[in-house]
Protein backbone atom coordinates (compact mmCIF):
# COMPACT_ATOMS: atom_id res chain seq x y z
CA UNK A 1 0.00 0.00 0.00
CA UNK A 2 2.78 2.75 0.63
CA UNK A 3 4.54 1.93 -2.65
CA UNK A 4 1.58 1.95 -4.30
CA UNK A 5 0.85 5.86 -2.93
CA UNK A 6 4.43 6.83 -3.18
CA UNK A 7 4.23 5.71 -7.10
CA UNK A 8 0.48 8.02 -7.10
CA UNK A 9 2.26 10.80 -5.37
CA UNK A 10 5.50 10.81 -7.95
CA UNK A 11 2.88 9.92 -10.85
CA UNK A 12 3.25 12.78 -13.83
CA UNK A 13 -0.19 14.70 -14.95
CA UNK A 14 -1.83 14.07 -17.83
CA UNK A 15 -1.63 16.71 -20.34
CA UNK A 16 -5.24 17.74 -19.88
CA UNK A 17 -5.06 17.55 -16.28
CA UNK A 18 -1.24 19.35 -15.51
CA UNK A 19 -1.39 21.99 -12.53
CA UNK A 20 1.65 23.63 -10.51
CA UNK A 21 1.98 24.54 -7.05
CA UNK A 22 3.79 28.01 -5.95
CA UNK A 23 7.65 26.88 -6.26
CA UNK A 24 8.59 29.46 -3.37
CA UNK A 25 7.88 29.58 0.38
CA UNK A 26 6.75 33.01 0.36
CA UNK A 27 3.83 35.43 0.84
CA UNK A 28 2.66 36.87 -2.33
CA UNK A 29 2.26 40.40 -1.84
CA UNK A 30 4.49 40.38 1.70
CA UNK A 31 7.44 38.54 1.74
CA UNK A 32 7.86 38.30 -2.03
CA UNK A 33 6.16 39.53 -5.52
CA UNK A 34 6.35 38.41 -9.09
CA UNK A 35 8.39 41.07 -10.61
CA UNK A 36 8.41 39.74 -14.02
CA UNK A 37 6.09 37.65 -16.10
CA UNK A 38 6.17 35.36 -19.45
CA UNK A 39 6.11 38.58 -22.59
CA UNK A 40 3.45 37.89 -24.58
CA UNK A 41 4.18 40.60 -27.35
CA UNK A 42 5.82 38.54 -30.51
CA UNK A 43 7.43 41.68 -31.38
CA UNK A 44 10.14 43.80 -30.05
CA UNK A 45 8.06 44.77 -27.51
CA UNK A 46 6.43 43.68 -23.87
CA UNK A 47 3.53 42.77 -22.19
CA UNK A 48 2.50 40.26 -19.73
CA UNK A 49 -0.84 38.50 -19.98
CA UNK A 50 -3.03 41.04 -18.70
CA UNK A 51 -1.25 43.11 -21.62
CA UNK A 52 0.09 45.02 -18.45
CA UNK A 53 4.21 46.28 -18.26
CA UNK A 54 5.45 43.25 -15.93
CA UNK A 55 7.40 41.43 -18.30
CA UNK A 56 10.00 42.16 -20.93
CA UNK A 57 11.39 41.13 -24.66
CA UNK A 58 11.87 37.63 -24.52
CA UNK A 59 11.20 36.50 -21.05
CA UNK A 60 10.06 33.09 -20.98
CA UNK A 61 9.22 32.43 -17.16
CA UNK A 62 7.78 33.46 -14.20
CA UNK A 63 9.89 35.96 -11.79
CA UNK A 64 9.45 35.49 -8.24
CA UNK A 65 11.42 38.11 -6.52
CA UNK A 66 13.02 38.79 -2.77
CA UNK A 67 12.62 41.99 -1.48
CA UNK A 68 16.42 41.94 -0.98
CA UNK A 69 19.38 40.37 -0.14
CA UNK A 70 19.14 40.44 3.31
CA UNK A 71 15.97 38.03 2.35
CA UNK A 72 18.21 35.58 0.57
CA UNK A 73 20.12 34.81 3.11
CA UNK A 74 18.05 34.28 5.38
CA UNK A 75 16.93 31.56 3.19
CA UNK A 76 13.92 31.01 1.35
CA UNK A 77 13.27 27.37 0.04
CA UNK A 78 12.21 26.50 -3.55
CA UNK A 79 9.95 23.57 -3.94
CA UNK A 80 9.14 21.67 -6.69
CA UNK A 81 5.57 22.90 -8.50
CA UNK A 82 4.37 19.47 -9.32
CA UNK A 83 5.80 15.74 -9.38
CA UNK A 84 8.51 14.32 -11.47
CA UNK A 85 12.00 13.25 -12.34
CA UNK A 86 15.03 15.14 -12.18
CA UNK A 87 16.63 15.24 -15.51
CA UNK A 88 19.53 18.12 -15.43
CA UNK A 89 20.83 20.13 -12.69
CA UNK A 90 23.67 22.67 -12.19
CA UNK A 91 25.37 24.42 -9.02
CA UNK A 92 28.37 25.71 -7.84
CA UNK A 93 28.21 29.49 -9.77
CA UNK A 94 28.76 32.62 -7.03
CA UNK A 95 25.67 35.16 -6.06
CA UNK A 96 26.29 38.09 -7.91
CA UNK A 97 24.47 40.32 -9.87
CA UNK A 98 25.06 39.89 -13.37
CA UNK A 99 26.18 43.67 -13.70
CA UNK A 100 28.83 43.51 -11.09
CA UNK A 101 32.34 43.81 -12.55
CA UNK A 102 33.11 41.24 -10.34
CA UNK A 103 30.68 39.11 -11.80
CA UNK A 104 32.35 35.76 -13.70
CA UNK A 105 31.34 35.48 -17.52
CA UNK A 106 28.32 33.32 -18.03
CA UNK A 107 29.10 31.31 -21.29
CA UNK A 108 25.64 30.43 -21.84
CA UNK A 109 25.19 29.80 -18.44
CA UNK A 110 22.19 32.34 -17.87
CA UNK A 111 20.29 30.56 -15.56
CA UNK A 112 22.90 30.23 -12.89
CA UNK A 113 22.42 27.12 -10.50
CA UNK A 114 19.30 25.40 -10.99
CA UNK A 115 17.72 22.51 -12.35
CA UNK A 116 15.06 20.63 -14.48
CA UNK A 117 12.08 18.57 -13.48
CA UNK A 118 10.79 16.73 -16.42
CA UNK A 119 6.93 16.02 -15.44
CA UNK A 120 5.97 13.19 -18.32
CA UNK A 121 3.49 13.72 -21.32
CA UNK A 122 5.82 16.45 -22.57
CA UNK A 123 5.80 18.53 -19.43
CA UNK A 124 8.76 20.19 -17.74
CA UNK A 125 9.43 23.06 -15.22
CA UNK A 126 13.19 25.18 -14.73
CA UNK A 127 14.23 26.64 -12.17
CA UNK A 128 16.68 29.58 -11.98
CA UNK A 129 19.20 31.44 -9.94
CA UNK A 130 19.26 29.45 -7.14
CA UNK A 131 22.07 30.12 -4.15
CA UNK A 132 25.13 28.94 -4.65
CA UNK A 133 25.61 24.81 -2.69
CA UNK A 134 21.96 25.13 -2.12
CA UNK A 135 20.85 22.19 -4.43
CA UNK A 136 19.38 19.30 -2.95
CA UNK A 137 18.74 16.98 -5.87
CA UNK A 138 20.51 15.18 -8.30
CA UNK A 139 19.27 13.90 -12.53
CA UNK A 140 17.67 10.68 -12.03
CA UNK A 141 16.09 12.05 -8.38
CA UNK A 142 12.14 11.51 -8.32
CA UNK A 143 10.76 14.17 -6.47
CA UNK A 144 6.39 14.85 -5.28
CA UNK A 145 5.31 17.84 -5.39
CA UNK A 146 6.25 20.30 -2.96
CA UNK A 147 9.84 19.02 -2.18
CA UNK A 148 12.85 20.82 -1.50
CA UNK A 149 14.59 21.67 -4.31
CA UNK A 150 17.19 24.20 -2.58
CA UNK A 151 17.28 28.08 -1.89
CA UNK A 152 16.34 31.21 -3.80
CA UNK A 153 19.56 33.07 -5.22
CA UNK A 154 21.27 35.65 -7.19
CA UNK A 155 23.43 33.41 -9.63
CA UNK A 156 23.74 33.56 -13.67
CA UNK A 157 21.89 36.43 -15.47
CA UNK A 158 20.29 38.22 -13.04
CA UNK A 159 20.27 41.83 -10.86
CA UNK A 160 17.85 40.87 -8.05
CA UNK A 161 17.75 37.73 -5.81
CA UNK A 162 14.29 35.92 -7.27
CA UNK A 163 13.38 32.26 -8.48
CA UNK A 164 12.48 32.53 -12.31
CA UNK A 165 10.47 29.77 -13.03
CA UNK A 166 10.35 28.19 -16.73
CA UNK A 167 7.24 26.16 -17.87
CA UNK A 168 7.47 24.13 -21.23
CA UNK A 169 4.86 21.96 -23.43
CA UNK A 170 6.84 19.36 -25.96
CA UNK A 171 9.60 21.77 -26.17
CA UNK A 172 7.48 24.94 -26.21
CA UNK A 173 7.44 28.06 -23.34
CA UNK A 174 4.29 28.22 -21.68
CA UNK A 175 2.71 30.95 -19.38
CA UNK A 176 1.23 29.54 -16.33
CA UNK A 177 -0.76 32.25 -15.85
CA UNK A 178 -2.73 32.12 -19.46
CA UNK A 179 -2.09 28.76 -21.44
CA UNK A 180 -3.30 29.92 -24.69
CA UNK A 181 -1.32 31.18 -27.26
CA UNK A 182 1.59 33.57 -26.32
CA UNK A 183 0.77 36.40 -28.82
CA UNK A 184 -2.81 36.68 -27.31
CA UNK A 185 -3.13 39.05 -23.96
CA UNK A 186 -5.96 40.38 -21.73
CA UNK A 187 -8.86 37.53 -22.23
CA UNK A 188 -10.07 35.15 -19.77
CA UNK A 189 -7.85 32.76 -20.26
CA UNK A 190 -7.43 28.68 -18.53
CA UNK A 191 -4.15 28.79 -16.17
CA UNK A 192 -2.15 26.09 -14.29
CA UNK A 193 -2.09 26.97 -10.77
CA UNK A 194 -3.60 24.82 -8.19
CA UNK A 195 -4.65 28.06 -5.96
CA UNK A 196 -5.24 31.63 -7.50
CA UNK A 197 -2.45 33.86 -7.68
CA UNK A 198 -3.34 37.29 -7.62
CA UNK A 199 -1.89 39.78 -10.35
CA UNK A 200 -0.20 42.61 -8.41
CA UNK A 201 -0.19 45.52 -11.72
CA UNK A 202 2.84 47.34 -9.38
CA UNK A 203 3.34 48.17 -6.38
CA UNK A 204 5.93 48.33 -3.20
CA UNK A 205 8.72 46.30 -2.65
CA UNK A 206 9.99 47.74 0.84
CA UNK A 207 9.71 50.62 3.41
CA UNK A 208 11.89 51.87 5.67
CA UNK A 209 13.40 54.87 7.42
CA UNK A 210 17.14 55.85 6.83
CA UNK A 211 19.51 58.77 8.42
CA UNK A 212 19.59 60.40 4.86
CA UNK A 213 18.49 59.40 1.41
CA UNK A 214 19.45 55.63 0.93
CA UNK A 215 21.59 54.33 -1.84
CA UNK A 216 20.47 51.76 -4.09
CA UNK A 217 22.86 49.36 -3.20
CA UNK A 218 21.54 49.42 0.50
CA UNK A 219 18.41 48.78 -0.19
CA UNK A 220 18.77 45.89 -2.72
CA UNK A 221 21.34 44.81 0.11
CA UNK A 222 18.96 44.71 2.92
CA UNK A 223 21.53 46.87 4.92
CA UNK A 224 19.78 50.63 5.58
CA UNK A 225 20.80 51.85 9.01
CA UNK A 226 17.42 53.08 10.96
CA UNK A 227 17.62 56.63 12.54
CA UNK A 228 18.04 56.95 16.02
CA UNK A 229 17.40 60.15 18.08
CA UNK A 230 20.78 62.20 17.11
CA UNK A 231 20.24 61.42 13.30
CA UNK A 232 21.18 63.97 11.47
CA UNK A 233 17.89 63.87 9.01
CA UNK A 234 15.20 61.67 9.37
CA UNK A 235 13.74 59.87 5.75
CA UNK A 236 11.16 57.66 4.98
CA UNK A 237 12.13 55.99 1.83
CA UNK A 238 9.88 53.48 -0.50
CA UNK A 239 10.99 50.97 -2.68
CA UNK A 240 8.54 50.48 -5.61
CA UNK A 241 8.04 47.80 -8.90
CA UNK A 242 6.14 48.19 -11.87
CA UNK A 243 5.93 51.48 -12.27
CA UNK A 244 4.31 52.93 -14.80
CA UNK A 245 4.83 56.39 -16.83
CA UNK A 246 1.75 58.71 -15.36
CA UNK A 247 1.46 57.06 -12.15
CA UNK A 248 1.55 58.95 -8.85
CA UNK A 249 3.10 58.34 -5.54
CA UNK A 250 2.23 59.90 -2.87
CA UNK A 251 4.86 59.63 0.26
CA UNK A 252 3.84 60.88 3.85
CA UNK A 253 6.23 61.19 7.03
CA UNK A 254 4.48 61.99 10.83
CA UNK A 255 5.83 62.30 14.18
CA UNK A 256 4.66 62.42 17.67
CA UNK A 257 4.36 66.23 16.88
CA UNK A 258 2.51 66.07 13.47
CA UNK A 259 3.43 65.81 9.78
CA UNK A 260 6.87 66.35 9.17
CA UNK A 261 7.28 65.89 5.25
CA UNK A 262 4.52 65.06 2.12
CA UNK A 263 5.33 64.96 -1.26
CA UNK A 264 2.79 64.00 -4.25
CA UNK A 265 4.98 62.45 -6.97
CA UNK A 266 4.43 61.73 -10.71
CA UNK A 267 6.24 59.13 -12.03
CA UNK A 268 7.39 59.94 -15.33
CA UNK A 269 8.90 56.54 -16.60
CA UNK A 270 7.91 52.99 -16.78
CA UNK A 271 10.41 51.01 -14.81
CA UNK A 272 11.30 47.63 -13.18
CA UNK A 273 12.32 48.92 -10.09
CA UNK A 274 12.50 52.48 -8.52
CA UNK A 275 13.14 54.52 -5.43
CA UNK A 276 11.68 57.40 -3.70
CA UNK A 277 11.59 59.37 -0.58
CA UNK A 278 11.11 62.37 1.41
CA UNK A 279 12.42 63.94 5.21
CA UNK A 280 13.92 66.45 7.20
CA UNK A 281 16.90 67.57 8.88
CA UNK A 282 17.58 67.59 12.70
CA UNK A 283 16.46 71.12 14.05
CA UNK A 284 16.79 70.94 17.55
CA UNK A 285 19.07 68.89 19.83
CA UNK A 286 17.24 65.41 18.80
CA UNK A 287 14.15 64.19 17.41
CA UNK A 288 11.15 63.83 20.13
CA UNK A 289 10.41 60.51 21.27
CA UNK A 290 7.04 58.56 19.95
CA UNK A 291 6.42 57.27 17.02
CA UNK A 292 7.08 57.91 13.38
CA UNK A 293 4.67 56.66 10.30
CA UNK A 294 5.72 56.39 6.79
CA UNK A 295 3.10 56.03 4.20
CA UNK A 296 3.59 55.54 0.46
CA UNK A 297 0.51 55.05 -1.99
CA UNK A 298 0.80 54.28 -5.50
CA UNK A 299 -2.02 55.78 -8.02
CA UNK A 300 -2.30 54.62 -11.58
CA UNK A 301 -5.19 55.68 -13.24
CA UNK A 302 -7.00 57.70 -10.90
CA UNK A 303 -7.23 54.46 -7.94
CA UNK A 304 -4.88 52.74 -5.97
CA UNK A 305 -3.01 50.23 -6.94
CA UNK A 306 -0.51 49.40 -3.80
CA UNK A 307 -0.11 50.82 -0.17
CA UNK A 308 2.70 50.17 2.21
CA UNK A 309 3.53 51.64 5.53
CA UNK A 310 6.66 51.98 8.34
CA UNK A 311 6.55 52.62 11.46
CA UNK A 312 9.74 54.06 13.69
CA UNK A 313 9.67 54.50 17.44
CA UNK A 314 12.35 56.31 19.32
CA UNK A 315 12.98 56.10 22.71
Amino acid sequence: MKAALVALLLAPASAGAFELVQPIDCTLGETCFIQQYTDRDPGPGARDFTCGSLAYDGHKGTDFALPDDAAMQAGVTVRAAAAGMVKGVRDGMPDIRANDPAAPPLEGRDCGNGLVIDHGDGWETQYCHMRQGSVRVRSGDRVAEGHMLGLVGLSGYTEFPHLHLSVRHAGAVIDPFATSDLSTCGATQADLWRDDIAYQPGGFVAAGFATAIPDYAMINAGTVTSPDVQAPALVFWANLFGTRAGDRLHLVLTGPEGEIAAQDVALDRTQARAMRAIGRKLRGAGWPAGNYDGIASLQRDGRQIARISARLTLP
